[in-house]
C-alpha cells in the first residue's frame, strides 16, 4: 500500500506566503510534520508520496526523506488532477490519501486499519457536525451515495482521509480522468459510485480529533484540539 499527501495547492484562503502544509501549529510543528509523525507510527516512510506544486521546494527541502510527484498545473487544477497524477503511478496498489491540511490524531488509524486490511475502499467521516462549506455525504444500502459540498441533508462531513483498494483503483482512475480540472477528487468517487457501482464505506472517526485547516478560524480550532 502507498500513502499520498495532496499538497500542491496555493492555500490562498489561509493567507500564508508559503504552502499551507507548512503552517506552524501550537505544538511547534507544522501541519505536515505532524502528519508525517502520525503516519510513520503505522506506515513506512518509503511508502509516503507527496504531490507538490505551489512553492514545492519549500516542502521538498523540509521533508527530503519522502518521494514527490509534481503537478505543474497546481494553479489551474484541483485535487482530482493532483490525485490522478499520483494514482497513475500505483495502478495495481491500494492507496491511502489525505489532504495536506488535515490535522488529526494518529489513533484514528485504529479505526481505519481494519478496513484497509479488508481492502474496503472508504472515506473517513465526522458525524458530529455538518458545516455548509464542507464535503458532505449520504448513504444508500450502507455505502456512500452522494459526496460533495452541495449535498443536502448530509449525514456528516468527509475529513480528508481516504482509501481506495487495489481492486477499485483502475475504475477510480478512469473516473478522475473524466473530472473537470477544477473538480475535487470527491467528484471522481461520485462518478465511480454512479457508473461502476463502486462500494465506498463511510468510516466514522468522530471519536478522534481530525479537521481540515482552510481558514484562520480552522487553525485556531486545530490548535485548541492540540492543547487538549
Amino acid at each position: 500500500m502507498k500513502i499520498v499527501i495532496l499538497a500542491a495547492g496555493m492555500g490562498s484562503r489561509l493567507g500564508n506566503p508559503f504552502p499551507k502544509p507548512l503552517t506552524p501549529l501550537v505544538n511547534d510543528k507544522s501541519i505536515m510534520q505532524t502528519q508525517m509523525e502520525n503516519l510513520t507510527q503505522y506506515f513506512a516512510i518509503d511508502d509516503v508520496y507527496t504531490v507538490v506544486g505551489f512553492k514545492k521546494d519549500l516542502i521538498m527541502e523540509r521533508f527530503p526523506e519522502v518521494s514527490y510527484i509534481y503537478n505543474p498545473f497546481f494553479d489551474s487544477t484541483n485535487t482530482s488532477k493532483s490525485l490522478l497524477k499520483a494514482l497513475n503511478k500505483f495502478k495495481d496498489k491500494s492507496v491511502l490519501w489525505l489532504n495536506g491540511d488535515v490535522v488529526f490524531d494518529a489513533k484514528l488509524f485504529e479505526v481505519l486499519n481494519p478496513y484497509m486490511k479488508q481492502k474496503q475502499s472508504f472515506v473517513a467521516v465526522n458525524t458530529s457536525k455538518v458545516a455548509d462549506e464542507e464535503v458532505k455525504y449520504t448513504l444508500k444500502d450502507g455505502f456512500i451515495d452522494e459526496l460533495s459540498k452541495s449535498v443536502e441533508n448530509g449525514l456528516g462531513e468527509a475529513v480528508g482521509i481516504n482509501y481506495i483498494a487495489s481492486k477499485d483503483i483502475k475504475q477510480f482512475i478512469k473516473r478522475l480522468e473524466e473530472c473537470d480540472d477544477n473538480d475535487y477528487f470527491e467528484r471522481g468517487l461520485e462518478i465511480a459510485i454512479r457508473k461502476d457501482n463502486l462500494k465506498v464505506a463511510a468510516v466514522d472517526i468522530s471519536a478522534y480529533n481530525c479537521m481540515e485547516v482552510d481558514f484562520k478560524e480552522d487553525l485556531e480550532n486545530a490548535n485548541k484540539l492540540l492543547r487538549q
